[in-house]
């Protein structure tokens, strides 16, 4: 499964940034996907999450401002983060949470992370 981030970059606090990954491979069954995050300095840590039945799941720090959701085919997952701060300054990755025709028990994937820079 690879995991295709997009979407980061420079933003001022309290300005909005939208996060999107698309994943693809020969795909068997997708059980969750979410987004991570990770600062300098610090470890990562689950930003947001959400299943494949639609249950959602976030970090206490961005609850109210950022929403996950998916696309029908639920292999695309899009992370919206409203009312930015600086402190949510991080390298930003995708996961998923998937199963494959070759590898048929479910593996944690990862994207190769989105940096995205809020300015005081």
């Amino acid at each position: 499964v690879q995991l295709q981030a997009s979407g980061g970059g420079l933003v001022q606090a309290g300005g909005s940034r939208r996060l999107s990954c698309v994943a693809s491979g020969s795909i068997l069954k997708i059980n969750s996907m979410g987004w991570y995050r990770q600062a300098p300095g610090k470890e990562r840590e689950l930003v947001a999450l959400i299943v494949s039945g639609g249950s959602t799941n976030y970090a206490e720090s961005v609850k109210g401002r950022f929403t996950i959701s998916r696309d029908n085919a639920k292999t695309m997952v899009a992370l919206q983060m409203n009312n930015l701060h600086p402190e949510d300054t991080a390298l930003y990755y995708c996961s998923a949470l998937a199963s494959t025709y070759n590898v048929r028990r479910m593996v944690d994937y990862w994207g190769q992370g989105t940096r995205v820079t809020v300015s005081s």
